[in-house]
């Protein structure tokens, strides 16, 4: 007699736990064993991990450039009146002008060289040294330029209105002239600037009369530089022309016998072009020399090139001009007209 199988039965309980069962073993599966290679486990300073904050000794060079370093155009020079400031040290504020030798005199702290810094610089130069001295441990110290002493350009020579223009910032060469009421007929081209705050740092710059070239040519002059535009050589023409006299060298600080001649209207009619004579001086000494002056008309010979103070020569007759000496010249070029019409 066979018995009955009974089917088993599950309760809700049963499949609940069933399927709790399944999920741990699925996921005990996954993971990797524990007698893993040491080499497999990441090590503890994980790529993404933060870095450590470096100290003061490892930390690497501001991004900014040295305090000490000239970031503005203004710096502050001798006759400058300050305004000094320390934060929550009210009794530490002041106004004070810079010394002749670039210094001022601080409270509590003495004297501090600030000359030819900007004010951000000369601050830190001040926070150190109340940090030297012990007087304050952590200074905050803001400086304020009320009043520049050397914000001026002093331009002074061949130029309409001489003396002193006031600015803020660097200007350009042409810039500074035009303040100036620019060149004078009488101007040479090359023209001097003395940097201001550097002894012996001069310049010597060239304004071309062309206009691009003057452009192109320019450069810029700070506060407190000075400008000299001096006066143009002078070439002094003598003899059989037209209008004897002294002649600027205005195109370029450059002219020529054939140009020196035609500024004097040209050689008479009497005046013998075979020859002219130049007369120059040299260390102190006149030497003079014969020029063909028909055969550089004609484009014979090159046109000879005149030097400042030279002395040409327009012969009127051969006979004369055997008989007349450098001595003779010389004294009618110094009686001669200057700055002739032309």
């Amino acid at each position: 007699m066979e018995l009955p199988v009974r089917k088993p039965e599950f309760t809700p309980r049963m499949v609940v736990c069933s399927a709790l069962l399944c999920c741990f073993l699925t996921t005990h599966a996954q993971q990797p064993a524990s007698s893993a290679p040491p080499d497999s486990v990441p090590p503890p300073e994980a790529p993404l991990a933060t870095p450590p904050v470096a100290t003061d000794a490892q930390s690497p060079p501001p991004a900014t450039s040295d305090p000490s370093e000239p970031t503005e155009s203004l710096l502050i020079g001798p006759g400058d009146l300050l305004h000094i400031t320390v934060l929550r040290e009210s009794e530490l504020d002041q106004r004070t002008r810079v010394l002749d030798s670039g210094e001022i005199t601080l409270a509590l702290a003495g004297n501090v060289s600030i000359q030819g810094l900007t004010p951000a610089a000369a601050a830190a130069r001040i926070a150190e040294k109340y940090r030297q001295g012990n007087y304050l441990l952590h200074p905050e110290v803001s400086v304020f330029v009320e009043e520049y002493a050397t914000q001026t350009i002093t331009i002074l020579g061949q130029v309409a209105h001489p003396g002193t223009v006031r600015v803020t910032a660097p200007r350009s060469l042409i810039d500074v002239l035009s303040l100036a009421g620019g060149l004078t007929e009488y101007a040479d081209r090359h023209i001097v600037i003395e940097r201001g705050g550097k002894a012996g740092e001069r310049i010597r710059a060239f304004l071309p009369n062309r206009a691009d070239d003057a452009l192109n040519a320019d450069i810029l002059v700070r506060p407190g530089d000075t400008v000299i535009v001096p006066k143009a050589g002078i070439v002094y023409i003598l003899g059989d022309v037209a209008h004897p006299g002294g002649y600027v060298m205005q195109n370029d600080s450059q002219l020529t016998v054939l140009q020196a001649i035609a500024l004097a209207a040209g050689a008479s009619k009497t005046a013998s072009e075979k020859s002219v004579r130049l007369v120059r001086n040299l260390d102190g000494i006149s030497h003079s020399v014969d020029l063909p002056l028909r055969d550089m008309e004609r484009g014979r010979d090159p046109d000879v090139p005149l030097q400042a103070n030279d002395i040409l020569y327009v012969p009127f007759s051969l006979m004369k001009n055997i008989s007349l000496g450098i001595a003779d010249i010389t004294a009618a070029a110094s009686s001669a007209l200057i700055y002739a019409a032309h």
